[in-house]
């Protein structure tokens, strides 16, 4: 996995709830055992009519290049794939906030390198209505802080991971890369209680 580094983006706003992840990723896309091309079916249902782009539809409407998905509430309900992680992952966001995750989704997208960010709702509702008057606006995520705030100032949130998550994060591990990490403290503890 890709190491995760502070950035700066604008946000792509869906303030759509319970966005499940039949939604995110419909079934019939689920052949590939591999996480690359998810991305170019991210919504796909609501991206494309008879194979043509839906232009009202946010990510065809929105031309901002954003790392960051903004969600409404109960993000990632419904069945357990991984591929809406990697569907989101490949489409090119980093980061999604919402003020509610779905718990397998949010290991899901935190075990594919996808962080999960969950705000109060009052804030995730100011962050809605800051976009919405300026697609453009900017944010910036630093993980190593645990901050998300908008470069103008307006807004400045701490958000919650836990250290595992955020080391995996930090470093672009996956379970098995932090194991191996770990190789050295764990025959050193084999070496001592062997005795």
């Amino acid at each position: 996995m890709e190491k995760f580094v502070k950035f700066d983006s604008s946000i792509m706003p869906l303030n759509i709830e319970n966005i499940d992840t039949d939604q995110i990723i419909p079934a019939r896309f689920l052949k590939s055992v591999t996480r690359d091309g998810f991305g170019d079916n991210l919504f796909r249902d609501w991206r494309y009519s008879n194979g043509k782009l839906i232009e009202s539809f946010e990510l065809n409407r929105i031309k901002n290049n954003s790392k960051i998905l903004l969600a409404g509430r109960n993000f990632g309900c419904g069945s357990s794939r991984e591929h809406a992680a990697w569907a989101i992952y490949d489409y090119g966001f980093r980061v999604v906030l919402s003020s509610f995750f779905a718990d397998i989704f949010k290991n899901n997208a935190l075990n594919n390198g996808l962080l999960v960010i969950q705000l109060d709702n009052v804030i995730i509702n100011k962050i809605f209505e800051k976009v919405n008057n300026d697609f453009n606006s900017s944010f910036s995520v630093d993980l190593e802080k645990q901050c998300f705030k908008s470069l103008d100032g307006d807004i400045h949130e701490i958000f919650e991971i836990n250290e595992y998550n955020k080391t995996c994060l930090l470093n672009g591990f996956d379970n098995i890369d932090y194991l191996l990490s770990q190789k050295e403290k764990i025959l050193n503890f084999e070496k001592i209680n062997d005795k």
